[in-house]
């Protein structure tokens, strides 16, 4: 046969009929000799046979039938490998060297394009025997099929029902593994461990399951923070009570106790439990009683609980709509709805059907798109409210960006300028936005809400009328305007402001007070612009007196005598050191600069000084910064609070207190935790109001700590003509007052002196103090005020003169007269005395006949004071206690009638109940003591607080803290200072801090006490559930501050014990995770409302990840408190000292945000170079 079936004719040998034998040698080629003709149609007739069997489209299910395979023709070969072929090509790993030993892998017409080129690639390499051996399989009969042989059920004429197949192949994993695979049995689930039919009581069957105990050993106890636990917790209890019983209420709940021999019987009858209750009695032979009720019972008590939480939020639900559908004007009751939703989204939904466990994504901003919604709704029904709005801008800031957060704010200024807690929180949005941030915005900024303000005030602002405290409110952002420059570095202009603010309030001339605000300023500005002396500065007279002088022709310039050439510092002093690193000199020269440069510079005319000899034109203040910021102030009480909030800006401990609204964005120091003398002296220990306010001039890095006590030179001569220029200003008592500031001053930096232990710079400032107060007590005025006396003695005291002290006591209480315990000075004089003479007693042993008592009894005589010699009659000391009792009854009897009043009784009271506990202690012992302060206590108990906080709030001065707390104060103070001397327990005093804590939680002096206790302890716990319950009941950040400080604390103590060189750890202090734990606080204070923008909480907390020396944690902290805090120079200052490195970054960040740079690199450079 031919090779090619077209040339066949050509290719056969015939006889030549007329064509010639070359032409038959060409086509020679063609003939194959080896080719049978036979089996090539044999072959070809079986493949069209088993193409026409198959249809185009068959089912993919295949069977073989024996019998049928039998009966049937030969199938092809081919078949059966394609067959294989698809098999194969469904495993992962093909053998590719079995491939090549299977025989037939011709295609045909059936096989798939796919297979096709691998065939004819095969088809190519097999020869002639191969192909014979494919034709010779195809005679064999189906007995000769191996058991893998497969057809298409549809391939199958007369199928049968019994279509099987038997495998005759063994498995050789058999003999490798003990049992079956398991895909190849049959699995169903087993209930319980027994098995029907046979005697529990005598047999058992031992199920060897090791699927079922690796189960059971991945399954561990759910904790209570899992989802299945939270959502149970979370829902509400279900009432205990009978239904069908009456209401009565009965003495106990009944207990119904189940029969003992129950249970076994219900194993034995309901082995797998897959009865009801109902048949497992029926099973026993019992009956059944209550069979109908029992079922439902139990299904009742198993539903009951959803059914419970849904029933009652479904009636929370309804009932908030109802309110806000009823009257849609009542705003606290659509703060309430938006408020529940928190709660409605912790339990499970009322709107789930039944039956139904809800799946939901309990995600936050679904609860703030529901809030929002609510809000939106409230809005349009109560358009005017700027609560609602507020709300709904907080809600807002969550998911919106900050320029469309911007746009809303300014939107909502414009509809209400007229409202200063609106104008507050303005403010602070503005100031603590990174992104838009720079110094000179936001300065402008608060000159705009002053002005704008001021003309609400004035009334030429028509279309918004003027809000109750609107004065007050506009005083308290003047502050912070200063306190925000002062942390941004312009200290300059901070002085400036209150400088010119104090001239334009009490230095106002007659003939501007009826013009309007903004006409006074313009007058204002030529006194400012004139060069003249302004208050703080020599020979200040104020802008009256220059008005004055300039209608009748000028000021006739003297000249200055005194040279403050030794003043001027050379810059080359300023490096003392140049082999120090480079960011080490940049913060030394920076603070040095700070501490000497925070006045503003003004060129002098006797020196014939220009504006263009300043060699840093920043320290220049000009008036367009700080005109658009004066204001009016009319109240006597805000002038006052003026003149206090100046002094404290300068670092003079003054009585009163900064206003809440910006307590914490101006804290800063971290001094707050410094409890002067506290330790050795609990006494007398001095807690100075303000403590975490940096003053001027010292900007201190959080490692370094504070530099210098006080001011340089020019700061305390300025201080000194502020004095001097108020002492001009006030008559009388008033003047008193500033110089019992002064004097407090002057002690203040005494007592830094003893927390340092610098003794010679002690020595100098005694001296300096000591000159002053002999001065202050020479005035008319004060020769007579007990309270200059009392505080000069105790500067003597201070300063280790205890006999001098004394002297000036006895001469103080000698001239006082026979005022008794009726006079506030008397009483707080003695009183002083008195606990100074107690702390040095070493124990309570003979102390009735002390120097303290003397004092005590003789105030309570009301006579004529005798020195103490050295005996106390018992008679006397009698009448005392008599005297002290009668007088306290009649003080807490009382009721002042006016606020002043009000005033100088709690000072009476809180004088008079010290001396009369320290009198009881000394007398009688500790528990006479504490008993007088709880009746005092008691007596001031439930309307105290709250009354004297709003009488505060009203006259605009919070100058005295309550009278509840000052006895608080006393009487932890006497109970420490007893711990101190004698064996005492500790929980007397824990309670009275707590208790008190609990009422004052902003209280500092109470909270340094309280950790102070608490540092010695060895279980936290109890600390800790404190701080936790405090923290959730206030808004105030100190009990933040202090729970880290405590932990902290804790952490240096177990650190010092590890690292003791003792040969042994002390094993009585157990306690890991500290670090984690303060991390956590630091982070959920962060994160409250007044901690977002307090400067000093993000400064601790950079400088703990900094000590634990995650660099790359702290870098992304820094940014973090940036974030929220971009005004506080000392951030930057502290993260300059974290990370050296960075330097030239932190400075250009600092430029950009138009922070003071005093020292710029270049200058810096210049400076190394000489």
């Amino acid at each position: 046969m031919a090779l090619f079936p077209a040339f066949a004719d050509a290719a056969e040998p015939r006889k030549p009929t007329g064509s010639s034998e070359g032409s038959r040698k060409e086509l020679d080629w063609l003939s194959n000799p080896s080719f049978s003709t036979e089996d090539a149609l044999l072959l070809h007739q079986r493949t069209t046979v088993v193409a026409d069997l198959v249809p185009e489209k068959s089912p993919l299910t295949r069977t073989t039938s024996r019998s049928e395979l039998s009966g049937e023709s030969d199938t092809d070969e081919s078949l059966k490998q394609s067959s294989k072929k698809r098999k194969k090509k469904k495993k992962k790993h093909h053998h590719y060297k079995k491939k090549k030993k299977t025989k037939g892998d011709s295609s045909s017409s059936s096989e798939s394009d796919l297979d096709t080129k691998h065939t004819q690639d095969k088809a190519t390499r097999s020869g002639r025997n191969r192909e014979k051996e494919a034709a010779a399989n195809l005679d064999k009969k189906a007995s000769n099929l191996t058991s893998e042989r497969f057809v298409w059920l549809d391939d199958i004429q007369t199928s049968t029902a019994e279509t099987f197949r038997i495998d005759k192949k063994p498995d050789p994993a058999n003999w490798a593994y003990k049992s079956l695979y398991r895909g190849d049995i049959a699995r169903y689930k087993r209930r319980g461990d027994s098995c029907l039919g046979i005697d529990a009581k005598k047999q058992c069957i031992m199920w060897d399951s090791s699927s079922s105990k690796k189960k059971q050993l991945q399954r561990r106890p759910e904790r209570y923070f899992t989802k299945t636990n939270v959502k149970m917790l979370n829902t509400d209890g279900i009432p205990v009570c009978n239904k069908n019983s009456p209401s009565e209420t009965t003495a106990f709940i009944p207990v119904f106790q189940m029969e003992t021999g129950e249970t076994s019987d219900t194993t034995e009858v309901n082995p797998l439990g897959i009865y009801d209750s109902s048949t497992t009695v029926w099973l026993q032979g019992k009956g059944c009683k209550n069979a109908d009720h029992e079922p439902v019972n139990t299904q009742q008590t198993i539903q009951e609980p959803g059914v419970n939480v849904d029933s009652i939020l479904m009636s929370k639900v309804e009932e908030h709509n109802k309110k806000v559908r009823e009257n849609p004007r009542d705003i606290n009751a659509w703060m309430e709805f938006v408020s529940f939703q928190d709660e409605l989204m912790r339990g499970p939904s009322p709107y789930a059907s039944k039956g139904e466990h809800e799946v939901r994504r309990k995600s936050l901003k679904l609860i703030l798109e529901k809030k929002l919604a609510i809000l939106e709704r409230a809005i349009e029904s109560n358009p005017s409210n700027v609560d609602l709005k507020l709300a709904r801008l907080k809600l807002c800031a969550e998911f919106w960006e900050p320029p469309a957060l911007l746009k809303e704010w300014q939107k909502l200024i414009f509809l209400h300028p007229n409202n200063p807690e609106l104008w507050k929180k303005y403010l602070l949005f503005c100031q603590s936005q990174f992104t838009t941030f720079s110094v000179s915005k936001i300065n402008s900024l608060y000159g705009k809400c002053l002005t704008t303000l001021a003309a609400v005030q004035d009334g030429s602002m028509v279309s918004h009328p003027l809000l109750p405290g609107t004065e007050e409110a506009m005083l308290a952002i003047f502050i912070q305007q200063c306190h925000f420059l002062r942390q941004a570095g312009h200290s300059e202009k901070a002085v400036s402001l209150f400088q010119a603010l104090i001239d334009f309030t009490f230095f106002k001339p007659d003939s501007v007070k009826d013009l309007p605000t903004r006409g006074q300023v313009e007058f204002f500005e030529p006194f400012w612009d004139s060069g003249e002396p302004r208050i703080g500065e020599k020979g200040a007279r104020g802008w009256k007196a220059w008005m004055h002088q300039q209608e009748k022709g000028g000021w006739v310039t003297l000249k200055s005598d005194d040279d403050d050439d030794d003043e001027e510092i050379d810059e080359d002093e300023e490096i003392k050191d140049k082999t120090l690193p480079k960011w080490r000199i940049w913060l030394d020269v920076e603070y040095s600069r700070e501490a000497r440069h925070w006045l503003p510079w003004r060129p002098d005319k006797t020196k014939k000084e220009t504006e263009e000899d300043c060699e840093d034109p920043e320290r220049q203040v000009l008036f367009d910064d700080l005109g658009p910021s004066l204001i009016r102030l009319s109240n006597p009480n805000l002038q006052h609070q003026l003149l206090y909030s100046f002094l404290q800006f300068l670092g003079v401990p003054c009585t009163s207190k900064l206003f809440p609204s910006n307590l914490y964005i101006a804290m800063d120091e971290n001094n707050i935790f410094d409890s002067v003398l506290s330790d050795e002296k609990p006494l007398t220990s001095v807690g100075f109001p303000l403590s975490g306010f940096n003053s001027i001039g010292h900007m201190d890095t959080m490692l370094r700590g504070r530099h210098h006590i006080g001011h340089y030179k020019e700061g305390e001569e300025f201080i000194q003509n502020v004095f001097h220029s108020l002492f001009l200003l006030f008559p009388g008592k008033e003047k008193t007052n500033l110089s019992i500031f002064w004097l407090q001053y002057e002690i203040s930096k005494v007592l830094q002196c003893l927390q340092a232990k610098k003794k010679k710079k002690l020595k100098a400032q005694g001296k300096k103090s000591k000159k002053l107060a002999k001065n202050l007590l020479k005035a008319p005025d004060n020769r007579n005020h007990l309270s200059l006396w009392k505080l000069y003695a105790y500067l003597e005291w201070l300063l280790g003169n205890i006999n001098d002290a004394r002297k000036v006591f006895d001469t103080a209480l000698s001239t006082a007269g026979t005022g008794g315990l009726k006079s506030p000075q008397l009483c707080s004089l003695t009183l002083l005395y008195a606990q100074l003479e107690v702390e040095l007693l070493e124990s309570t042993e003979g102390a009735v006949m002390s120097r303290a008592v003397h004092i005590l009894t003789k105030l309570a005589e009301s006579g004529p004071y005798v020195p103490y010699s050295g005996q106390v009659l018992s008679v006397n000391v009698l009448k005392a206690r008599k005297t002290y009792e009668n007088a306290l009854q009649d003080h807490l009897s009382k009721i002042p009638i006016s606020d002043q009043a009000q005033v100088s009784d709690a000072d009476q009271l809180v004088s008079l109940v010290g001396c009369y506990a320290l009198f009881q202690y000394l007398t009688v012992g500790i528990d006479a003591a504490v008993s007088v302060f709880a009746q005092t206590s008691e007596k001031l108990g439930a309307p105290g607080p709250q009354k004297c906080e709003n009488a505060g709030e009203s006259v605009g001065i919070q100058n005295f803290p309550t009278v509840l707390e000052a006895v608080t104060l006393l009487h932890t103070n006497l109970l420490r200072f007893h711990m101190k001397i004698s064996v005492y327990p500790l929980n007397p005093l824990r309670e009275a801090l707590t208790e008190a804590l609990k009422r004052y939680p902003s209280n500092q002096s109470l909270w340094r006490s309280y950790i102070h206790i608490q540092r010695k302890s060895h279980s936290a716990s109890k600390a800790r559930r404190f701080f936790d319950g405090v923290t959730r009941s206030t808004n105030s950040l100190e009990p933040w501050l202090f729970a880290i400080q405590a932990e902290q604390m804790r952490k240096k103590l177990i650190e010092n014990v590890q690292r003791a060189d003792v040969g042994e750890i002390y094993s009585t202090i157990p306690e890991t995770g500290l670090t984690n734990r303060i991390i956590a606080l630091f982070e959920h204070a962060v994160q409250s409302e007044n901690g977002t923008h307090c400067p000093l909480l993000w400064r601790m907390y950079l400088n703990f990840l900094a000590s634990l020396g995650k660099q790359e944690q702290s870098k992304g902290l820094f940014y973090k408190a940036l974030q929220n805090c971009p005004w506080a120079k000392v951030l930057y200052m502290d993260a300059i000292e974290y990370f050296p490195d960075h330097l030239q970054e932190t400075l250009d960040l600092m430029t950009e945000k138009e922070l003071r740079v005093r020292v710029p690199m270049e200058e810096l450079d210049l400076l190394l170079e000489v």
